[in-house]
């Protein structure tokens, strides 16, 4: 409770994140959502604009190959987006790089509001493109930046906000999808440029509240400017002792620059660390939480629900995902990022288990079963999971490898939510039944590494995190004596 106060006392510090937050991670969950519901619409008008400029409507195959290719390219473009996101944030800051970001959606929203009046179907795809981008850079900027400006004690808690802003969009993106709403056969372009409005917002914000501390001092040398900034996030604070911690890592970094990712393959002293993103990151995608979206609408067929209501019950998994990261935000400084981690993903694995015996079985009230293995599974992803994954690389590297582990993180996730998008199809074809096999033994896998090599992270400084991984990472030399004293790491350690 006193962490709560604390935070509700720093109201710039709640502002910031909100700033941050409405045109950051919250156009990743939007632009998910509303691309489902005018989903026959945009075919329609492919096929329309397609007879008009050949005098032959398109094939069957074709029009879902067209379809197919629109929505592939969001993850392409976040892919794109990820791999920008490093250098953004190094040569522009934390700050500047999510203002630069909204130009993207803005274009994006004007190719997708047009794209009727043009007759160009090709101007969606593009849209979809810039949307990604904007999306990868959000993903990996908006949790450094917010992790970078929390005072250590609510720095998990702080972080996390960016998952509950991801699923506040996916949430609100099924609201406006809403046939009574904007998901109708003639305001489907509105929707798609809808995208606009958070931009905006954020435009008009975000410029009034500071830069991340840490970058102002370690970065760039400017310690005027970020105890200025310290003093605008903390109010009245004491900033001793924070300031002290921020000066010891920027001393442990002097003479450093930046790392390339291929840099840190390389790196014996993030070795650990690398290892743990690599896996985390895969696995938010490669567990097959987007997938249950793709069942949702049969299973609550099957299960009696009205095909026109099915939107409506839709809405409660977003809303599910909503209030797990809410409450994950709120105990993730008590409970630590591991256990919910480890919980997080023990629970999905049984779940993944029975909603496969659910589908399996022809039994009269499997439907209902499969039906509540939904919304406890996205529960069980949201508890954990979904947030902790993102806040981890902020963590555990420094200030110098950090934006180059976003990257790495970043393309991962965007990398595997579209093998996953490509190849479930398949899966369900080939496994039927069993088609949540695979995402068991990822849920199994990753659990088990968690409970063996990840290790706690909760209230530590950012140099004593980096210790503790330093034992990790050369404790092989130190068991042979072969490790003589930090003089040797001075280059990789905090």
């Amino acid at each position: 409770m006193n962490k709560l106060q604390r935070l509700l006392q720093n109201k710039n510090l709640i502002l910031t994140v909100c700033a941050a937050g409405i045109g950051g991670t919250f156009q990743y969950g939007y632009n998910i959502s509303i691309i489902n519901a005018p989903t026959l619409y945009i075919q329609t008008f492919m096929n329309k604009t397609w007879l008009e400029r050949t005098g032959a409507p398109l094939e069957s195959g074709m029009v879902l190959l067209l379809w197919s290719f629109t929505v592939s390219v969001y993850p392409l473009g976040g892919l794109a987006g990820a791999v920008a996101a490093g250098p953004m944030a190094i040569v522009l800051g934390r700050k500047m790089s999510l203002l630069v970001n909204n130009v993207f959606v803005i274009v994006a929203a004007a190719l997708s509001g047009f794209s009727q009046m043009a007759k160009s179907f090709e101007m969606i795809m593009l849209s979809r493109f810039l949307t990604g981008v904007n999306a990868g850079v959000s993903m990996n900027v908006q949790p450094m930046y917010l992790a970078e400006s929390a005072p250590r004690k609510l720095r998990g808690a702080v972080a996390l906000t960016s998952a509950s802003f991801t699923a506040l969009g996916l949430v609100l993106g099924q609201v406006v999808g809403l046939r009574e709403l904007l998901g109708g056969e003639e305001s489907w372009p509105l929707l798609l440029a809808s995208n606009a409005v958070p931009a905006l917002i954020q435009l008009m914000v975000l410029p009034w509240f500071p830069e991340s501390p840490r970058y102002l001092l370690i970065d760039r040398g400017d310690r005027e400017s970020c105890i200025s900034a310290l003093k605008k996030l903390r109010g009245s604070s004491d900033l001793g002792e924070e300031l002290e911690e921020m000066l010891a890592e920027q001393a442990a970094a002097k003479g450093q620059r930046a790392k390339k990712p291929w840099e840190l393959f390389r790196n014996q002293a993030v070795r650990w660390q690398l290892i743990s993103i690599i896996v985390l990151s895969s696995a938010m995608q490669l567990c097959g939480n987007d997938s249950m979206y793709f069942y949702a609408a049969y299973v609550f067929q099957e299960a009696g629900i009205p095909q026109d209501k099915i939107p409506y019950v839709v809405i409660g998994t977003g809303s599910c995902e909503l209030i797990t990261s809410v409450t994950c935000n709120m105990i993730i400084d008590y409970a630590g990022r591991r256990p919910l981690l480890l919980g997080g993903y023990i629970l999905m694995a049984g779940w993944a288990t029975v909603f496969t015996v659910a589908l399996s079985q022809q039994i009269s009230w499997m439907p209902y079963l499969s039906m509540a293995c939904i919304f406890t599974y996205i529960l069980s992803f949201g508890i954990g999971p979904a947030g902790v994954t993102g806040v981890l690389p902020t963590e555990i590297f420094d200030q110098m490898s950090r934006p180059a582990a976003y990257m790495i993180c970043g393309s991962l996730l965007w990398f595997n939510l579209f093998l996953v998008g490509t190849a479930f199809p398949f899966i369900v074809k080939y496994l039927a039944h069993f088609c949540y096999v695979p995402f068991l033994v990822v849920c199994i896998c990753t659990a088990v590494y968690i409970g063996f090599f990840l290790p706690e992270t909760k209230g530590k400084s950012f140099l004593e995190i980096s210790e503790e991984f330093r034992k990790l990472n050369f404790r092989a030399q130190s068991r042979e004596g072969f490790y003589k004293g930090p003089e040797e790491i001075r280059s990789t350690t905090l």
